[in-house]
């Protein structure tokens, strides 16, 4: 279903609902032909983190940006939220829109999410890239471990009711001043009218629930993806990032299919 925007927007992108595994998501979509593209943000972004991406290109795919559970303008998370659940979502969302297999992009806490659509739905992806993220069980874990370095809001996003209880009426300041500055190489990637939308995103009932489902089972799933194996043997993946190297699956090191 299309909508209009609650939000920011681009020109030449359109917006829409739909239904699935019992929550509503919300995505837009760019491009006419070419094989599709699906890009899945990292928290505490939305889609609009790939509004500079997008027109670079539907000029010769059709590109899909979607706001998780709990995330934008999609429907809140429950409190026992997790990245199973999310990963079943964006698989029945590539069901749901007929898309055949996707170029499927996860970018830092969602990384874990989409590595699971190209494990268990392998004839949903066409080809995987991991940005900036890591595995449960391959090392993504330690990034919560302050003691050696780790990153406090891993933890704190982690316990419920945590984040309403400190970041509750200062999510501009924790995006503004510590999320994007800690997580960015270029002091200027963000625009004013960025943290604008992300705030706005932040500020909504229930709006820590989805990341907060997603960072505990980063926490508490380890060995679940450790365990776990794409079957597609023939799905090109690649990865790049701060946080390569702390994972490193051996079927990453396949090269890429041209």
């Amino acid at each position: 279903m299309n909508v209009s925007p609650s939000g920011a927007t681009i020109p030449g992108v359109d917006h829409h609902c739909v239904s699935v595994n019992g929550t509503e998501l919300h995505y837009v979509s760019a491009g006419e032909a070419g094989s599709p593209v699906l890009l899945v943000h990292r928290f505490p972004e939305t889609w609009w983190v790939f509004h500079k991406l997008i027109p670079l290109l539907s000029g010769q795919h059709r590109v899909f940006a979607v706001d998780l559970r709990g995330f934008g303008d999609s429907a809140t998370a429950e409190p026992e939220h997790d990245s199973a659940t999310s990963a079943q979502d964006l698989s029945e969302l590539i069901v749901r829109l007929g898309l055949g297999p996707v170029h499927l992009t996860g970018q830092d806490i969602s990384g874990p999410t989409t590595f699971r659509v190209a494990a268990t739905h392998p004839e949903l992806v066409r080809s995987y890239g991991a940005i900036e993220t890591g595995l449960p069980g391959f090392g993504l874990e330690t990034l919560a471990d302050v003691t050696h370095g780790g990153a406090w809001h891993i933890g704190v996003l982690a316990a419920p009711g945590i984040p309403e209880m400190l970041l509750a009426g200062r999510e501009r300041a924790f995006i503004a001043e510590y999320a994007f500055p800690s997580l960015s190489a270029t002091s200027d990637a963000f625009s004013k009218n960025d943290i604008d939308e992300f705030t706005r995103s932040c500020t909504r009932p229930d709006a820590f629930t989805g990341a907060s489902g997603l960072y505990r089972s980063m926490l508490t799933k380890a060995t679940r993806s450790a365990n776990r194996q794409p079957t597609n043997s023939a799905c090109p993946c690649s990865r790049s990032g701060a946080a390569q190297e702390l994972s490193r699956p051996r079927h990453f090191d396949r090269p890429p299919r041209t």
